[in-house]
């Protein structure tokens, strides 16, 4: 059964989900990536994948994409970060009691959302890092140009053009990103959280070696490398998903046996 929900975050913009309710107590929040949405076909085949094995799923909308209100930012990472505690705390206070888990996908940047969130909160039981970015400062001057610092500095703000839309990245969102270290937020999660991070061998956006680079800092991980898989995985959806499914189905064992000892 899915059902469309609107929560407030802090700021007072409305954040728009759909609740895929399969009446498990256990619930996966799927976080989209850049410039996505909850209705990314990556999205809607997860949440339909964790449906038929019993387990609920919420994909919603960033705050700025979407559905959701408020202007897109190219950093705003801490933002999506306390876009996500609104939702952990809607969520307990609707299905109170529940084992909660919280799912980072499909590109770099919901990977990264769900990881500084359980840097932040240790409240959570799992993380799924898909294809996530390991070192937020790379990547930027092929996406805004050689000379993107002296451009901001002048004018205040670069207009990227995208075949997917245009966007403005201001020098404040810019610092916000350049300024997130995840080196130190990894090495704050707890150890008591699982994260498992999936990676495609063949990712032209992010290198693999990021994956690696997360592999080495975080306590409790699990590494998954997907052969052959593109940023996007388009030809290996079948693949996350299983590898997705597995994870989450062993966090859930694991907790009942913890609940039964």
């Amino acid at each position: 059964m899915q059902q469309k929900v609107t929560i407030l975050n802090k700021r007072g913009e409305k954040i728009v989900g759909v609740l895929h309710e399969s009446g498990s107590t256990d619930i996966v929040v799927l976080c989209h990536g850049f410039r996505s949405s909850k209705d990314n076909s990556t999205m809607v085949n997860l949440a339909a994948a964790l449906e038929n094995e019993g387990i609920s799923a919420f994909r919603f909308d960033f705050s700025g994409n979407g559905e959701s209100e408020g202007a897109f930012q190219y950093g705003n990472y801490s933002s999506e970060a306390e876009d996500l505690r609104a939702l952990f705390l809607f969520v307990f206070s609707v299905y109170l009691g529940i084992y909660f888990r919280l799912v980072g996908m499909t590109c770099n940047r919901g990977g990264n959302v769900v990881l500084l969130y359980a840097s932040k909160y240790h409240d959570i039981g799992a993380v799924v890092n898909v294809s996530g970015r390991y070192d937020l400062k790379r990547g930027i001057k092929e996406r805004l140009g050689e000379k993107f610092l002296e451009r901001l500095k002048k004018d205040g703000y670069i207009d990227v053009k995208t075949r997917t839309g245009d966007y403005q990245v201001t020098e404040e969102s810019l610092m916000e990103r350049l300024n997130t270290n995840m080196h130190e937020a990894c090495l704050s999660i707890d150890g008591r959280c699982r994260v498992l991070t999936v990676h495609g061998s063949a990712d032209e956006i992010i290198p693999v070696e990021d994956a690696h680079e997360f592999a080495k800092i975080i306590p409790n991980h699990q590494l998954q490398i997907i052969e052959g898989a593109d940023h996007h995985y388009s030809s290996h959806q079948d693949e996350l998903a299983s590898a997705v499914l597995r994870f989450i189905k062993e966090c859930l064992q694991q907790h009942s046996e913890d609940i039964s000892k």
